[in-house]
């Protein structure tokens, strides 16, 4: 999903998807964690939809286990051209995980969206990692 976004960040990107995200410069008190959003498209090749069920069983059978700790997800409405060239409007899930940075982070992280993308054909997903500084 958004395509053409994940053009544009990838000419922003400064390192490696691989290598650790700097570290953030956090006032006294706060904690630099990794924040990876994904943007998850819910419209199907076939012309369907992702459906409810078939979301919530995702987020509990893949997303949960992998952060345990906590998650974000909030419901959107995107759009983007794919390779087929034409604007497409979907209905979307934005999961938002605050994490260590650390290797097994990551990969967790990239065997989401890699299974999303398997389980329901997506063409693409959309990782955004930042660092910030966290409080609790």
């Amino acid at each position: 999903m958004i395509a053409g976004v994940v053009a544009s960040l990838a000419a922003c990107a400064g390192h490696v998807s691989g290598d650790p995200v700097p570290a953030a410069s956090c006032e006294s008190g706060d904690t630099a964690m990794v924040r990876d959003v994904l943007y998850l498209g819910r419209n199907l090749p076939d012309g369907g939809e992702v459906s409810d069920s078939s979301w919530q069983a995702f987020l509990d059978e893949v997303v949960t286990p992998r952060f345990p700790g906590g998650l974000t997800v909030v419901e959107a409405t995107g759009q983007w051209k794919g390779q087929s060239g034409q604007v497409e409007r979907e209905r979307a899930e934005v999961v938002t995980v605050l994490h260590a940075g650390d290797a097994p982070a990551r990969r967790a992280i990239a065997e989401v969206a890699a299974e999303y993308k398997h389980r329901f054909q997506q063409e693409a997903v959309l990782r955004e990692r930042t660092t910030a500084c966290t409080h609790f």
